[in-house]
């Protein structure tokens, strides 16, 4: 049957030619992109499949980059116990020079001068030292866990899969406070002249910690509440602890309007006597690791030997917590390894999924150019096919 409106013959040309474009299309799609999946119609399930790998790989190599970290910071630690401990022997190696009866208590005197140098330093170290910011060794540390020094090293790619350490306080508080006398009383003075004097709080102070002041015989004192400590500021904590100091010193009769400036107070007594003022503290709750070197001094043979013996002890202390902090390093090391591991061979997993095979891309793409070559030159030939309809009409 011959037709002219109908061209059977090169609509079946043109429909070929459609469905080899759209081959040829998606084969050059996937040698430009290098990904046999570009949306979801090129394989619906592989697509999902490929995503939630992603989310994998993506996880695990935080979750190393977060174990690294992790030994970055442990290794600062040691780094710092490192000094602690070589400190602390140098300490005991005084305290042992210290116990023997050659030497004069002048001699004794030099000795404790390095000593209290040493402990102060051991005692700054455990207060200074950070990472990223944050003290990492008097305890401060807070995390979502709320426990005090406990830190959580997210190694893993989901929810829940953590490690912890606990770096306790290392070092030890020192909640020290000082009286000085800046004004004589003279009680012949005409008018007769009020001891003036100040009283400094330093260091660091927790909840039952008490402070108390002797003014002309008379004992005022303050223990130091939940309240009034401001965690991570000292200088906000003893400001707390001064104002209600000298409350209790108003309260009891020995001062009159007395000044704060940070930890100090500056007081006028309300009498002209002689008032020798007197201060002491009792600090109460220090779990800190090293808090048996706080008040050591060898400046006597039995102060020596009892500083030997705390000293032991803390050296004890330090090393058990290196051999924690190294035990968790070889830890996290091993996580990481296992996280590296995991996440290329799920990486080579990703890839037979989403990747293009070129070999077999290339090969449908030379296929397709001869079809589309061919089926552009058939259709061409059928366009032309019915002009022969013309010698029927002559």
């Amino acid at each position: 049957m011959t037709v002219i409106n109908t061209n059977v013959k090169s609509l079946i040309s043109q429909n070929a030619l459609n469905k080899n474009n759209r081959a040829l299309s998606a084969a050059m799609e996937q040698l430009s992109t290098g990904k046999r999946i570009n949306s979801a119609k090129d394989d619906a399930a592989g697509l999902a499949i490929s995503s939630r790998m992603t989310s994998q790989i993506r996880g695990l190599d935080q979750a190393v980059r977060n174990g690294n970290d992790g030994i970055s910071m442990l290794q600062t630690v040691e780094g710092a116990l490192i000094e602690v401990t070589n400190m602390l022997q140098r300490m005991r190696e005084l305290s042992v020079q210290s116990a023997n009866d050659t030497y004069a208590p002048q001699d004794r005197g030099y000795l404790d001068q390095e000593f209290q140098q040493l402990k102060d330093e051991v005692h700054r170290i455990s207060r200074a030292t950070q990472w990223n910011g944050m003290n990492i060794l008097d305890g401060s540390f807070e995390g979502d866990a709320g426990v005090a020094g406990k830190f959580a090293f997210q190694v893993g790619a989901n929810e829940g899969q953590t490690v912890t350490h606990t770096l306790g306080d290392i070092g030890f508080r020192k909640a020290v406070i000082e009286a000085q006398v800046t004004t004589a009383a003279d009680a012949n003075a005409t008018p007769a002249v009020s001891e003036e004097g100040s009283i400094t709080l330093s260091g660091t102070y927790a909840e039952g910690d008490t402070v108390e002041v002797t003014l002309n015989g008379t004992a005022s004192s303050y223990t130091v509440l939940a309240a009034d400590i401001v965690e991570g500021d000292d200088d906000a904590t003893l400001l707390n602890v001064a104002t209600k100091l000298a409350a209790e010193l108003v309260t009891d009769g020995e001062v009159t309007t007395p000044t704060i400036s940070g930890g100090v107070i500056s007081y006028v007594a309300t009498t002209s006597n002689d008032l020798n003022a007197t201060v002491s503290r009792t600090v109460v709750g220090d779990t800190a690791a090293l808090a048996g070197i706080q008040d050591l001094d060898i400046l006597s043979t039995p102060n020596s030997s009892e500083a030997l013996a705390a000293l032991d002890v803390g050296i004890d202390t330090i090393n058990s917590s290196r051999a924690d902090i190294g035990a968790m390093i070889n830890r996290l090391t091993y996580a990481v390894d296992n996280l590296t591991n995991v996440s290329q061979y799920t990486s080579a997993s990703r890839s037979t999924i989403q990747d293009a095979d070129y070999a077999k891309a290339s090969s449908e793409l030379a296929r397709t150019q001869i079809i589309q070559q061919a089926a552009t030159a058939v259709l061409a030939q059928a366009n032309t096919s019915q002009q022969t309809v013309m010698k029927l009409l002559q």
